[in-house]
């Protein structure tokens, strides 16, 4: 993800090994080139607008990313194939910028896992 423009440390290392799995199976299989190609130009929105993912309540978010990351909010976006990718702003402390963090990339059965949602 490093080379379509995110800078060192704005990407989770869980996000990494989903990108680069992405791209791995991606010569070889359709599914994964559609969700990375889908990966890719969502990167390139967030780029654009830090706020285009929807945004999750608060209480919502896993405590994992709180402890781990420290952060205070969150937002999904769709991918295809019922992927999310989700992500944080934060601020560079050493410049006034909004910086996205891609948290994570993931099926919609981890990230119903991840949320805490059953099946009904």
């Amino acid at each position: 993800m490093l080379e379509r423009g995110f800078s060192p440390g704005s990407v989770s290392p869980e996000a990494e090994e989903a990108y680069r799995d992405l791209n791995e199976k991606a010569a070889g299989s359709k599914i994964e080139r559609v969700l990375l190609n889908a990966v890719n130009k969502k990167v390139e929105l967030i780029k654009a607008n830090p706020h285009y993912g929807d945004p999750i309540a608060k209480k919502l978010i896993p405590e994992e990313y709180r402890t781990k990351y420290g952060i205070m909010n969150l937002f999904r976006v769709e991918l295809p194939q019922f992927w999310r990718m989700l992500y944080a702003l934060t601020n560079d402390e050493s410049e006034i910028e909004i910086i996205a963090f891609v948290l994570d990339i993931m099926d919609h059965h981890v990230y119903d896992k991840k949320f805490g949602y059953r099946k009904s």
